[in-house]
């Protein structure tokens, strides 16, 4: 494509990839860590227990500017992530010129994960921008030490500081890189250096001195807890991973660029030798990670910043392949580009997040937030004034904050230590131990059952009992069929919690816990998830609900009741896993046989609806079954 053609067209795709990162922006429901740095714009400080402070301060910038919506928080880091392709076109044109550069621009625009950065207002964004701005002062600085470049340098690694500790192995690479260089090394005697490298430290000192205030909290959980440091073969993972969200073409072509580097690093040109140490630490440095760090949270973004640095340089080899080549390594990304572009426009629509429901693309990260603002809504309107909100996790807690403007109290939950916030709502003063619940204000709690997998949630409810006493019969919330589930309680009153209390204690002195009615629980046997069935169905499986024991069970076929299963079958191998106790028996088995005649085949979603003897009902999450 000529320099001259592409100065047009490029700008136009760019602006279009924009437009479309816009919408996303104000369409998407905010993603779950969105919500709690939305939540730090409102606490503003230098540093939080997870990440230094920017990434909150763009996130009140945009709520500043805009009000108090997901798009207002997103905007700041929708332009930022737009300025990435631009980045690239600066730092390859000055060292291979103005073709390269445009092809430079392309790349990064394509790649599925450069061109939609900064949809999400995530800390990525800036960090990413910050290392960029790094690589093209020292490719100033290569060419002409000047001062002006080194405040760039300055400013860019004190905006990586603030952004995230992962900064660190940014700075790791970039110094890896200058070191390779005869030219990075000479720089070393000018004092401009120096002083860029005392700013960018400088800007280390918040996070520094909240962990010195808070016991290495923060860093504890960055480099200790949330990895094992112990070898895995999930590493092994890396590569197709970055296959998928880099695409198998620009893949190839990034990795024959570092090959390049390594081939060129004696030669007279100093990006190649720069490259090389930048891209050895950011590209294989990653992958040996890969196989002894956090293995449960997302971590193929992590890359990033080495691909963007390795697509300046790109260009030069890509002139050299043959033209289908570069149409493969061009149309291959933009097809990526489109696709995740597309699957985020799925995930906007109610019925895109329902479609996905079935398989695992469904992102319950960004699902079910808005569903379950509106049922707290309506229940709060329907109490008496004053009733107070508690969530039973960081991540619900945030989502509720910002959609209802009001802080709101979280209960301890494994998810708040996961993700390293537990720390932060304890200083907030946000972090509740359940004096609130026992407080006889009126309580609303909301509890996100899907937060915890299937075999911990009887514990989680024995939780909940031990701080509020008596659990009454929930409101229950299930969001696309169920792949998102919330329970809603109006906890009771003093007076009530005290003769539960009582009969506890006239019953010898058993757990706080024995004297409430607990959820209900419920498995499907038979058939499984996605099981092709003809003829009749039969539903086999086990439901329970500890403290008040089941009336009935009823089989559901999208949401409508089709059959009331023979509940009370024995299933003492129930009883033994739960460890329930003797009151509650075991007779928690049923079956169910459902005639399909007359209903029309294709996927169906089977479900339960549980009716407890204290008169609670209890909508189980659906599965899907294909229709023969």
């Amino acid at each position: 494509m000529r320099p001259g053609s592409t100065r047009v067209k490029f700008p136009a795709v760019w602006a279009a990839v924009l437009m479309a990162k816009l919408l996303l922006a104000a369409w998407l429901q905010p993603f779950g860590d969105e919500a709690f740095y939305a939540q730090e714009a409102r606490h503003p400080a230098w540093a939080y227990s997870d990440l230094p402070g920017l990434t909150a301060w763009l996130a009140w910038l945009g709520t500043a500017v805009g009000g108090p919506s997901i798009f207002a928080v997103r905007l700041p880091f929708v332009l930022l992530g737009s300025l990435l392709p631009w980045l690239a076109w600066r730092i390859a044109h000055r060292w291979f010129g103005e073709a390269a550069a445009w092809q430079a621009a392309w790349l990064v625009l394509l790649m599925p994960l450069g061109g939609a950065m900064g949809v999400l207002a995530l800390p990525d964004v800036p960090m990413l921008v910050a290392a960029l701005l790094c690589l093209d002062a020292f490719a100033a600085l290569l060419a002409r030490a000047g001062w002006p470049a080194f405040v760039q340098l300055a400013l860019a690694l004190a905006m990586g500081a603030l952004t995230h500790y992962r900064f660190a192995l940014v700075v790791l690479a970039g110094a890896a890189g200058l070191l390779a260089v005869r030219e990075g090394r000479a720089l070393l005697r000018h004092p401009g250096l120096w002083l860029a490298l005392a700013a960018g430290a400088a800007a280390w000192w918040p996070v520094l001195a909240w962990n010195l205030a808070n016991q290495g909290a923060g860093v504890d959980f960055q480099f200790v807890q949330r990895h094992p440091w112990q070898p895995q073969a999930a590493g092994l993972w890396w590569l197709p991973v970055q296959a998928l969200v880099v695409t198998p073409p620009l893949l190839l072509l990034l990795l024959a660029t570092l090959a390049a580097a390594w081939r060129r690093r004696g030669g007279d040109e100093p990006a190649w030798p720069l490259l090389l140490g930048l891209g050895a630490v950011a590209v294989p440095g990653y992958f040996l990670l890969g196989f002894f760090a956090d293995g449960e949270r997302v971590s193929f973004h992590w890359p990033l910043a080495g691909w963007l640095a390795l697509c300046t340089a790109a260009p030069v080899l890509l002139s050299r392949w043959r033209p289908w080549a570069r149409r493969v390594v061009y149309g291959f990304a933009a097809a990526g580009l489109c696709a995740l572009l597309a699957y985020l426009a799925v995930l906007a629509t109610p019925a895109g997040r329902a479609w996905l429901a079935a398989g695992p693309a469904y992102a319950d990260n960004l699902s079910g937030w808005n569903e379950v603002a509106r049922a707290v809504r309506g229940d709060l309107a329907a109490m008496p004034p004053g009733t107070l909100l508690v969530a039973d996790n960081f991540m619900l807690g945030a989502q509720l904050s910002l959609a209802l403007g009001s802080e709101v109290r979280v209960l301890e939950h494994p998810l708040n230590a996961k993700h390293g916030r537990a720390v932060q709502l304890q200083q907030w003063g946000l972090l509740e131990r359940g004096e609130s619940l026992q407080s006889g204000a009126p309580v609303l709690l909301v509890v996100e059952d899907t937060a915890r997998p299937l075999r911990a949630r009887l514990d989680g409810y024995r939780e909940l009992c031990t701080l509020a006493g008596v659990l009454p019969s929930p409101r229950v919330l299930n969001v696309d069929q169920g792949r998102k589930r919330f329970l809603r309680f109006g906890l009771a009153s003093p007076a009530a919690l005290a003769d539960a209390r009582a009969d506890a204690e006239a019953d010898g002195g058993v757990p706080a816990h024995a004297a409430c009615v607990l959820p209900a629980l419920a498995w499907v046997d038979s058939p499984q998830p996605g099981e092709a069935i003809a003829g009749e169905l039969r539903v086999e499986g086990w439901a329970l609900k500890s403290g008040a024991g089941l009336a009935r069970v009823e089989v559901l076929l999208d949401g409508e009741v089709v059959a009331q299963a023979n509940h009370g079958l024995p299933r003492p191998d129930v009883a033994d896993y739960w460890g329930l106790p003797a009151s509650d028996g075991d007779a928690f088995g049923f079956t169910a046989e459902v005639p399909l005649g007359g209903r029309e085949p294709g996927r169906a979603w089977l479900g339960l609806r549980l009716h407890a003897t204290d008169g609670g009902v209890e909508d189980w999450p659906a599965m899907p079954v294909e229709l023969r």
